[in-house]
């Protein structure tokens, strides 16, 4: 039995993402809305007015939370609760039992777990801000143009990789079984986790490749069109460039981490947090020396030295994973030649053209830039459709699978 012949089995369990979705959403809307309107009619609280929307935020996102696990909670015989550690809301609030130890070591090690995982996950994701603050290495200035950059970096990873990641790392959670090789596991499953990770993998580099080569080329008009030349003119441009690459390293990571997180065990976990926290260290000195060395691009670029340790370090555990098993889904990190000549061609096309026709020769030389920019583009997607099949066949039936649920829900 093929994995396309049931396509319902990659259909992962959206009714926990759709409220993570609806609570974040609704949260940072009312957050965003109430600091507009903290701005403009209440300027003179500074600082405080975004303490007040971020206290908002939290606030509202409890709440969305406390609401969907009441209502999943209020069914007695929903499937659902059966999968719940608990029973009651009640149960979720601090309490002793005399009949029980004070302290329950099993749940208290768990704990200790994640607060390690997230501690170190905090310092790789935000190591950059601490060094910023702490040791001064840029003026204020250069802050604020690198925070704008990584928001608007940021906003493809947040808006696109990050859901797809969390889908499927439920997905291969379901799956796979923790603890066993893929020798020991129904060869089925392991199949199907193969086929779906290979045509991740190579979503995630198609895109990455794709936001990296044109977005070097259309960074300076990007920033022009949104902040003008006070951020087109100045370090931004290559800061933006630099965070193009980044992406590709984000969208790599993701897939490879989801994979990994979803399938190893309770002792490779604790290794790889051992290992995340070596890397946490070495990438706030790396932060701190690249700074000195070229600016605030030494931050991306500390960035992507970590992404890229983190890759190989997720490489080689699927590659450790599938190697007894005839399977290989570490192909989908090669592309073919003609595909990679298209991309090579259009970043060379596009570079002349920004060249001639940005920024500085008007909104019709820009306009021509961008319509230069649209035709390498669609030359690029058809080559993807005529070379990457395969992955063509996956993402129709994904569509398929999600219209189909939709209808009978």
């Amino acid at each position: 039995m093929s994995e396309w012949e049931h396509p319902a089995r990659l259909e992962p369990d959206h009714q926990p993402l759709v409220a993570n979705v609806i609570a974040e959403s609704l949260s940072v809307i009312l957050k965003s809305v109430l600091t507009a309107f903290l701005v403009l009619w209440l300027p003179h609280w500074g600082l405080y007015l975004f303490s007040l929307a971020q206290l908002l935020y939290t606030a509202v996102l409890v709440l969305c939370y406390v609401t969907y696990f009441k209502k999943l909670l209020g069914f007695p015989k929903s499937t659902k609760q059966e999968t719940l550690p608990v029973s009651r809301m009640t149960d979720l609030l601090p309490n002793i039992l005399r009949s029980k130890a004070f302290i329950n070591w099993k749940e208290a090690k768990l704990t200790w777990s994640f607060f390690k995982q997230s501690f170190l996950k905090q310092i790789l994701t935000e190591g950059e801000r601490y060094v910023m603050t702490f040791l001064n290495v840029l003026n204020f200035g250069d802050q604020g143009i690198y925070d704008i950059v990584n928001n608007l970096g940021s906003l493809v990873a947040r808006l696109i990789f990050q859901p797809i990641e969390e889908s499927f790392y439920i997905f291969f959670a379901k799956v796979l079984e923790r603890e066993k090789d893929a020798t020991l596991q129904k060869q089925e499953d392991v199949a199907v986790a193969a086929t779906v990770l290979e045509s991740l993998l190579k979503l995630a580099l198609l895109t990455g490749l794709t936001i990296t080569v044109f977005g070097f080329a259309y960074s300076q008009l990007a920033l022009d069109i949104y902040g003008g030349a006070m951020l087109s003119s100045g370090s931004g441009p290559v800061l933006l460039r630099s965070y193009c690459l980044y992406v590709l390293l984000l969208a790599i990571n993701g897939v490879t981490e989801c994979f990994t997180f979803a399938a190893m065990s309770k002792e490779q976990v604790d290794r790889y947090n051992f290992t995340m926290f070596a890397l946490s260290f070495s990438f706030l000195v790396l932060s701190y020396l690249l700074t000195h060395w070229c600016g605030s691009v030494g931050f991306i670029l500390a960035n992507c030295f970590n992404m890229g340790i983190r890759i190989t370090q997720s490489l080689c555990f699927i590659h450790r994973y599938y190697r007894e098993s005839p399977y290989r889904p570490l192909a989908g990190l090669q592309l073919s030649p003609v595909l990679l000549g298209a991309f090579a061609l259009s970043g060379g096309i596009t570079a002349i053209s920004e060249v001639f026709l940005c920024c500085e020769q008007g909104w019709l030389a820009r306009l021509a830039h961008v319509a230069v920019g649209a035709f390498c583009l669609g030359a690029t997607l058809g080559t993807v459709f005529l070379t990457e099949t395969k992955l063509i066949h996956f993402l129709r039936t994904q569509l398929g699978v999600s219209r189909l649920t939709g209808k009978m829900t």
